[in-house]
């Protein structure tokens, strides 16, 4: 049994200690927002923020971070800047990295709140896009930090 704080809320789960946290997120607690990309943390779309860091799921095993706080993109406020930006410039296609994509971008805000573009770039590194939203999601950053495009 490991003890978190998923999304402001206590939980207790049952899986293993080293199962990935990806899956105790989806499988256990039935939050499916984090996707399961490539399984070695190289694609960003499991990202997740443990404890206000930008974190790979996949590859994080849920036993490493008894304790921890963690938000998922369920856990967002609704008029959450960082997806009121990605909806108003119209960042996704298919939207399949999305979830992953917004939380990397809100760690990379909560660290840096006015970020130029090579600290976005840098920030948003391994998040991968196959639909190829780059530079909308600079754009969405921007705006979500209060910047022009």
């Amino acid at each position: 049994m490991t003890k978190l704080t998923v999304n402001g809320k206590p939980v207790t789960v049952a899986s293993e200690p080293d199962t990935p946290l990806l899956w105790v997120l989806r499988d256990e607690l039935d939050l499916k927002g984090a996707k399961y990309g490539c399984g070695i943390a190289q694609c960003g779309a499991c990202t997740v923020l443990v404890s206000g860091q930008p974190v790979r799921s996949c590859s994080l095993a849920v036993g490493d971070i008894a304790g921890a706080e963690v938000t998922t993109i369920e856990g967002l406020a609704k008029d959450d800047p960082v997806q009121k930006a990605w909806i108003d410039i119209q960042v996704p296609q298919c939207g399949f990295c999305q979830p992953g994509q917004i939380m990397s971008a809100k760690g990379l805000l909560a660290e840096n709140p006015k970020p130029d573009d090579a600290a976005i770039d840098a920030g948003m590194a391994g998040n991968l896009c196959r639909c190829g939203t780059y530079l909308r999601i600079r754009a969405a950053i921007k705006a979500a930090s209060g910047q022009a495009a």
